[in-house]
This record gives structure tokens, C-alpha cells and sequence, in this order.
């Protein structure tokens, strides 16, 4: 994660979970090398100097470069399930949950934007059996929307004839903003999530979104 993605949003310093400081510093590299060549254009000596270290020095942390964006995957993973989770187990009605669900979720996407981009969009780099256990984090991820949208639709909040599509829409409209957030934009991430919370509410259908948490209305 760059400087400037801390200061757009990141509240904590980047990657902290990762143990010993030489192995952080190793993830830091890889993330920032991973969104700016791509995973299969980047090399172990690219990642190693960057950190300022040398390539043998990173063998001592991660036996290959797949398993340094196994980690990666793993932790951006592990935090997305964790809002959208939170967000559909908490009290509520079906529109504050689905609010709370995308603000933090397009939040996250835009305030560590080049993590998000490695972390979604690298995904078919991951060895067979890396990428089986981050599609069921993902699987899971896709049902913390589900339920949600279920829930509207038989509490009469949401008006959705397709739940598995248009929870597919609103995961991948979320899942854009890394793709696209600058943070020299007019947008700050707070801001962007309340748009995209509007828009989702809008999508599915809910009563009045003026009134909405979140709308800005």
C-alpha cells in the first residue's frame, strides 16, 4: 500500500497483522509491484528491491512469489467477508444493513485501492488449491449480500426478482471502485461509499431512499 492510500483511508498502519517487520515490508513490496506490473511481469528481484532487500533475503519469508500473493488474497479476503458479514449479522432493517454492507465495503475498495486491485483481480494467478480456498471466502462473501437482499424481499423492502444476479451486480459494482479510485479525485472513500450505498438502495428497489442511511439526502 502506497502513502497516499494511507491517508485516503487506511486507519491503521498497512499490513500490521504481518509478522516479522522483514516480511511486512516483503507484502508492502509485492502489493505496490503486483498493481503496477502485474503479477507474472513482476519478479522476485523486483519485490526484494523494492524492500531494499535481497532476493535471497525473501526466500527466507515466503518460499515463492505465489505464496507472497496467497497472503495478500488471503487478508484482503478475510477483511471483505469480515464487513459484509458484520454488516448482514447486524440489527436493523434490511435497507440499514444493505447501506452499512456497501458503504464499508466500497470504502475499503477505494481507501486501499491498490491492495483491492491485486487482491481481486490477480485471483487466476493463485495455484489450484490457493484459489479454491479464496473462491470460498469469496462464496461466502457472495452470501452475506444474499442474505441481506433475501431478507428485503420478504420483509417487502426490496423489490429484486433475481437475488443471486443482482447480488452479483451490487458485489461487482463495489468491487470496481479499486479499479478506478483516485485519490486525486473530488471523491474522498466516505463519500463514494454513500454514492454507491444511493445507487444499490435504487437497484433494489427500496421504498424511499431519500430517508435512507447514508443517501446524503
Amino acid at each position: 500500500m502506497s502513502a497516499a492510500e494511507e491517508t485516503a483511508g487506511a486507519e491503521e498502519r498497512p499490513w500490521a497483522e504481518v509478522t516479522p517487520e522483514a516480511a511486512r515490508r516483503l507484502l508492502v513490496a509485492a502489493v505496490e509491484a503486483f498493481a503496477e506490473r502485474g503479477y507474472h511481469a513482476t519478479t522476485t528481484r523486483d519485490i526484494a528491491g523494492r524492500a531494499g532487500m535481497s532476493p535471497a533475503a525473501l526466500y527466507i519469508h515466503y518460499k515463492t512469489k505465489e505464496e507472497l500473493l496467497h497472503r495478500i488474497s488471503r487478508i484482503g479476503h478475510d477483511k471483505a467477508l469480515e464487513i459484509l458479514e458484520t454488516a448482514a449479522g447486524a440489527g436493523g432493517t434490511a435497507s440499514e444493513r444493505l447501506t452499512a454492507a456497501v458503504r464499508s465495503f466500497v470504502r475499503w475498495h477505494a481507501g486501499h485501492h491498490t491492495t483491492a486491485r491485486v487482491v481481486q483481480y490477480e485471483l487466476d494467478a493463485l495455484g489450484d488449491g490457493h484459489r479454491a480456498e479464496i473462491v470460498e471466502l469469496r462464496r461466502r462473501s457472495d452470501a452475506a449480500v444474499r442474505r441481506i437482499l433475501n431478507e428485503g424481499v420478504a420483509a417487502g423492502e426490496f423489490d429484486v426478482p433475481d437475488v443471486p444476479g443482482t447480488t452479483l451486480a451490487v458485489l461487482s459494482l463495489c468491487i470496481d471502485v479499486a479499479r478506478w479510485f483516485n485519490t486525486a479525485g473530488r471523491r474522498t472513500p466516505d463519500e463514494v461509499g454513500a454514492l454507491y450505498a444511493d445507487l444499490v438502495l435504487r437497484m433494489v428497489g427500496a421504498g424511499d431512499v431519500r430517508t435512507a442511511p447514508g443517501s446524503g439526502r
